[in-house]
């Protein structure tokens, strides 16, 4: 981490993790410009590169947004996650490459201008067979550009979280754009069902695994604790915790993190102010509450980053009682301090 912006803190781990996606990427399109010249006869290397691009973008995409539901069901997945906006950016390289060459291919040779022959070719959206599948795939890729070109943490800065964090989760839509193009695409060049198939199943598995992480953390909720006396609220034994880690619970509405460390217990929010992370899931590294997704971090008793950094997150009255921790469920203004209530 920095306390200011680069364009990318470059770290032995980003060294390894870029170059394996890039010879990954790359042996990706060489298999498949080698299987669909050999079965293909009428392909053109062209062709083949237009069709490379698009299908690898495609599953770069799925696999990204994979990695957030299966990040929230086991933290195996956690060093992926770390990485994941390069990922994205991949995503959007290889869907440029794939319109480039296909605007040249297809668009580029007669008398009309490229852009406008996409926009104002022979289209008809109430028939399949004349059905603009290029329109989709352009408002996939303009949202994919735009998530790419705000993909850095200046951007979450300066837009807010809240803002940039609506503006990314329009992958959502791009995904859609991008399987109904290709299956558009693929229905207007063959009779063969197969690729629609797998289609669906990518689309399937994608909000199917997010709908299992979602329902996964709802359970979870379920066992929300009710405020006391005063509106103090049991929360869980002091036993219950291991060191240096944290216990989730939801209180009031939100979601709580109550960690213990050296013989003392403290509660923050369980909402880091990067993305959004879960903090309770993270542990304490150096006296300071550590974010699993992205390493930010917060001083226990205070809820404030550490300077030259300078985010912070609410707190909330602890104390511990015969074994017990008790949270008060009113929140503090983000970066109040609160007194650690010690274990005896």
């Amino acid at each position: 981490m920095s306390s200011f912006y680069r364009a990318v803190n470059w770290n032995r781990q980003k060294f390894i993790y870029d170059g394996a996606l890039a010879a990954l990427v790359m042996s990706y399109l060489g298999i498949f410009m080698g299987i669909t010249l050999t079965r293909d006869p009428n392909a053109t290397i062209e062709t083949a590169l237009i069709r490379a691009l698009g299908s690898g973008a495609l599953v770069l995409l799925t696999i990204t947004l994979m990695i957030g539901p299966l990040a929230r069901l086991t933290p195996r997945v956690l060093p992926i996650l770390y990485n994941r906006r390069h990922l994205g950016v991949t995503v959007c390289l290889l869907g440029l490459g794939h319109a480039t060459f296909a605007l040249i291919q297809f668009h580029a040779l007669g008398d009309v201008n490229p852009f406008v022959s996409v926009l104002t070719g022979a289209a008809d959206v109430r028939k399949i067979s004349a059905f603009p599948f290029e329109w989709l795939g352009l408002l996939a890729l303009g949202i994919l550009t735009l998530m790419a070109a705000t993909s850095h943490d200046y951007w979450l800065a300066t837009l807010s979280a809240p803002v940039w964090k609506g503006l990314h989760m329009l992958v959502y839509v791009a995904f859609g754009l991008l399987v109904a193009h290709v299956a558009f695409g693929n229905l207007q060049a063959t009779t063969n069902p197969v690729p629609v198939i797998l289609l669906g199943g990518q689309a399937i598995l994608v909000f199917g695994l997010q709908c299992w992480a979602g329902w996964r953390e709802r359970a979870g909720d379920q066992d929300a604790v009710v405020a006391g006396t005063a509106g103090w609220v049991d929360v869980c034994g002091v036993t219950e915790i291991r060191e240096s880690r944290a216990r989730i619970a939801l209180v009031g509405g939100e979601r709580i993190a109550v960690f213990r460390y050296g013989g003392k217990v403290s509660c923050v929010s369980n909402v880091c102010q990067h993305q959004n992370g879960p903090l309770g899931e993270g542990k304490i590294v150096d006296g300071c509450i550590t974010c699993p997704w992205h390493g930010y971090q917060y001083l226990p008793d205070s809820g404030q980053s550490p300077p030259p950094f300078t985010e912070k997150i609410p707190t909330f009255n602890v104390r511990v009682h015969e074994g017990r921790v008790l949270v008060h469920s009113t929140p503090n203004p983000p970066g109040t301090r609160v007194e650690p209530a010690v274990i005896r």
